[in-house]
């Protein structure tokens, strides 16, 4: 079995350790015996058509994300075609931020988006810092939790009917208001949680493992169960701080 990830602006969009998402899908690909490729994709690359099984994008400073908008914009319709043919995604921060229909900086200048994500961020004077506690539930009945930790300006909001990734127990989240992080949109999620967020939520990881695998198989594998003990114990320490400090100024 083999999948592959496109792991787009890798050297842009790599800040708060969320390359390390990409090390714990080759680590629990690799425990598991199966092939994963990292296929990184800069300015100027292509998303091909059926290439990917799993898109990845994470956060970065202003001054990033402000060189890599125009083209992700460009390759806007490529994301897209890739989800809606069942790859999965994850976005992170900034990243998150640019799948949504636009960011709107403090001088009002605008970045273009994707509008992968039914949503749209504006800078905010004050930054929402802190370790963050989500709900969420991906799959009917199994609710679960996310743990990380949020250091984002941007006011992300959600359009009327949208679906979030998960609903806020302790943190500031999407906007600091709503009580609402993150955005679904089929088997991509968009989100603010560093950390990195998967070593801390394994559960997540292998989540969109699977869905990458269905996307290259055409149909539904259970994945061999790992053991999580240390991550579990990671989970709970980041879990007990954002009960602790939640989110606050």
């Amino acid at each position: 079995m083999k999948v592959v990830i496109g792991h787009l602006y890798p050297d842009y969009l790599n800040i708060y350790a969320d390359r390390g998402n990409i090390a714990v899908f080759e680590r629990r690909a690799a425990w598991r015996g199966i092939e994963l490729e990292v296929d990184e994709v800069g300015p100027g690359d292509e998303v091909r058509p059926g290439a990917h099984d799993l898109l990845y994008i994470g956060g970065g400073q202003d001054r990033e994300q402000a060189l890599i908008a125009p083209d992700l914009a460009a390759k806007g319709e490529s994301v897209m075609a890739a989800v809606q043919r069942g790859a999965a995604l994850l976005a992170v921060c900034g990243g998150y931020q640019l799948l949504g229909r636009f960011y709107r900086d403090r001088s009002g200048a605008e970045l273009p988006g994707v509008g992968l994500f039914p949503l749209y961020t504006v800078a905010g004077e004050r930054r929402m810092i802190g370790d963050v506690l989500l709900e969420c539930e991906l799959e009917p009945g199994a609710r679960r939790t996310l743990a990380g930790f949020e250091n984002h300006a941007g006011r992300t909001y959600l359009d009327e009917g949208a679906e979030p990734l998960g609903r806020v127990v302790a943190g500031f989240g999407n906007d600091g208001e709503s009580g609402l992080e993150g955005c679904r949109v089929g088997r991509a999620l968009g989100t603010y949680l560093h950390g990195p967020l998967l070593p801390r939520n394994p559960w997540l990881a292998d989540w969109l493992l699977a869905q990458a695998l269905r996307h290259r198989l055409g149909e539904a594998l259970a994945l061999e169960e790992l053991e999580d003990s240390l991550e579990a114990e990671a989970h709970a320490v980041s879990s007990a701080r954002a009960h602790e400090r939640g989110g606050r100024y």
